[in-house]
């Protein structure tokens, strides 16, 4: 229980990574605020879950992370519901596929606004609270594409190498609070998203599924294995640590050898 009376907030985590990172803090003993979009009763099961599952209070924010007020209400909330945030998990974020020059503008601004300038907002609220308790910890779910980059993805690429130096220049600036302020970087991960790809990409390449897997989703992995939520979460866990009091500022990858190469 090495997060008891802990509190987290962890955007985006109504289904696979910030889910599963909200129940792998819980199971330690945190109280959570969960955020995301969703079916409200598909919601709800998941939040009451949660207490009923780990014994600790969940609470859930609808924010919309597209708007900058209401990501700060959200932190704001987690501290008036729990009394303050001492973890802050920076998950939410969507994708969008296109050429530079086809690319839409809604789109790029979409994904900059939810995979950036969320955590930005969230981040602001949060280190004050983290400031007065002199403990704290962010963790941002990054990506191999924060250290590396791929065609069609110039929106996610550039929000996700923008949480790069997010990180690191929040993590100098709350060096000496007893903060720290890192980010994951998975490659693909197993998720219900990504599963549902795969009938439709056998049928347009005239592939079987393992040849999907291995030859197109997981091209860039040596491992030829998906990161599963799980993992992510462990390492997530990890960082809130007493071991990891010194890892600030970091890049930590998880993409199974991608970025070796």
């Amino acid at each position: 229980m090495q997060l008891k009376d802990r509190t987290a907030v962890v955007t985006g985590s109504t289904s696979g990574i910030g889910l599963a990172v909200a129940r792998g803090f819980a199971a330690e003993g945190a109280n959570i605020m969960i955020n995301g979009l969703g079916d409200a009763d598909a919601i709800e099961k998941e939040r009451a879950g949660i207490e009923k599952d780990f014994g600790v209070r969940c609470a859930y924010s609808p924010a919309n992370m597209m708007n900058g007020a209401e990501v700060t209400g959200m932190v704001e909330a987690a501290a008036k519901a729990f009394g303050t945030v001492d973890i802050l998990v920076n998950n939410a974020g969507i994708q969008f596929v296109a050429p530079i020059d086809e690319f839409p503008d809604d789109k790029f601004e979409a994904i900059i606004r939810i995979n950036l300038l969320a955590a930005f907002y969230a981040t602001k609220a949060a280190v004050p609270l983290m400031k007065k308790n002199g403990w704290g910890r962010i963790i941002n779910t990054a990506s191999a594409h924060a250290l590396v980059a791929s065609p069609f993805k110039s929106a996610y690429v550039a929000a996700k190498h923008g949480i790069a130096g997010l990180t690191k220049t929040v993590a100098l600036e709350v060096a000496r609070h007893k903060i720290t302020c890192n980010a994951i970087c998975p490659g693909y991960v197993w998720t219900p998203l990504v599963e549902k790809q795969i009938p439709d990409t056998m049928k347009a390449r005239g592939m079987t599924k393992d040849e999907v897997m291995n030859d197109v989703i997981l091209a860039a992995q040596p491992t030829k294995q998906f990161v599963t939520v799980e993992q992510i979460a462990a390492y997530a866990l990890f960082l809130c640590s007493e071991g990891a009091a010194n890892i600030t500022g970091a890049m930590m990858t998880m993409d199974g050898g991608w970025t070796a190469e």
